[in-house]
């Protein structure tokens, strides 16, 4: 270990020594390196957003059908069983999905869009409260904003029927439990629980609703059936496992898998192209760092020699070039870190008018610096094989022929 840390002492001030040869090593390394750290930022920067929203978007995890069906009990329950669904809630009839609301001081009556939900609901995320029982909604915040009501204040809910040749009105007290962000829903809608619109489907089609006081029709229910549902695959990957395993049940749904296998081969097609380019580069530049290790190593014969007298061995002389093969990456390395922060930091505010908030067309994590450092320290090694082997061939002899 002593003569290592020597040959690491002289390989050290030789490096220093010769700094002008380098430093160009070090720029020709920063050279090949920065465009391919710039390029791999643009693909995790525009790519990454484009990913990131995918993914954080619960719309574009949603899978909606196209047209009526008949799903029973038994049908929701076996898609809660599986693995790739996040979230399913019946939906009723449209025409039953309808509720005019005032607020409780007055104002104008809206007639607002009733969206099933329960425990989990994508769409309100995490913080929002989930409605409960008959009188709980959640409104949109199109809904709140025209119906002057907040979180925590009432609602007059009403809806009518013809009942046996007669027209018919019920009233419902109903608490606002929350108001959705903004983009959650672009309509006058609220948010409430499957036992409510179940109810209002119930009078409209003439039947009693006891828990509520409304009268109507008394008899067995039949086994109740639902015209569609909402459904939400856990991960974006989930959305066209979902979308074929429905089409084989004979369910045809609307989704979003288009873009996201757009994205997905965007983000392949880049990786690639990137991989390529890193390939082409740290191979050109291995070579091109070795062949000038073998000739600095030729030009050093005499001082090699020398050192082989005075006793280091060949395993030891094989280091000197490996040193100054690490120290020009690590430098180079570093010298690249930086000229990329520079332009990341310029592209990144040229574009942040066209961005949405927090995002970014140039990104790279904390790993890609350091898988970045061990690629370069690779080719690096690479490059210090050929001069390690030269040296290696060097004899005490052969040097001091020379003087």
């Amino acid at each position: 270990m002593r003569r290592l840390s020597e040959v690491l002492w002289l390989a050290m001030r030789d490096y220093r020594h010769e700094w002008v040869m380098s430093g160009c090593f070090v720029l020709a390394l920063a050279a090949v390196l920065a465009p391919m750290m710039v390029l791999f930022g643009l693909k995790v920067g525009i790519v990454g957003s484009m990913i990131d929203r995918l993914v954080g978007d619960p719309r574009n995890r949603e899978i909606q059908a196209v047209g009526s069906g008949r799903f029973g009990p038994e049908w929701f329950e076996d898609m809660r069983a599986r693995r790739e669904v996040a979230f399913v809630v019946p939906r009723t009839r449209s025409i039953a999905a309808l509720m005019d609301m005032q607020a409780e001081k007055g104002g104008r009556i809206l007639s607002v869009e009733l969206i099933p939900t329960a425990p989990g609901e994508p769409l309100l995320g995490e913080g929002m409260p989930t409605p409960g029982g008959l009188h709980q909604v959640v409104l949109s915040d199109g809904a709140a904003r025209k119906l002057e009501v907040a979180a925590g204040e009432r609602l007059d809910g009403s809806l009518a029927r013809t009942f046996q040749g007669r027209s018919e009105r019920v009233h419902l007290q109903l608490e606002v439990v929350g108001v959705a962000r903004p983009a959650v829903f672009p309509r006058d809608g609220a948010f409430v629980p499957l036992d409510l619109l179940s109810a209002l489907e119930e009078f409209r089609d003439g039947r009693a609703v006891p828990a509520l006081g409304w009268e109507g029709d008394i008899g067995e229910d039949p086994l109740r059936t639902y015209p569609g549902f909402r459904l939400y695959a856990r991960t974006v990957y989930d959305v066209a496992p979902l979308r074929d395993a429905l089409a084989a049940q004979g369910v045809e749904v609307r989704t979003r898998a288009e873009d996201i296998d757009l994205v997905q081969s965007m983000d392949r097609n880049l990786t690639a192209v990137f991989w390529l380019v890193a390939a082409v580069g740290l191979v050109g530049f291995a070579l091109s760092l070795g062949a000038s290790l073998w000739a600095n190593v030729e030009r050093k014969r005499r001082e090699l020699s020398v050192l082989r007298l005075v006793g280091f061995r060949t395993s030891e002389i094989v280091w000197f070039p490996v040193f100054q093969a690490g120290f020009t990456a690590l430098l180079g390395w570093v010298t690249a870190s930086l000229i990329y922060l520079g332009v990341e930091g310029s592209m990144n505010r040229m574009f942040a008018d066209r961005l949405e908030a927090g995002g970014v067309v140039c990104r790279l994590l904390s790993e890609h610096y350091a898988v970045a450092a061990a690629v370069t320290l690779a080719a690096a090694a690479m490059a210090a094989a050929l001069g390690g082997w030269r040296a290696a061939r060097v004899e005490p002899s052969e040097g001091l022929r020379e003087v």
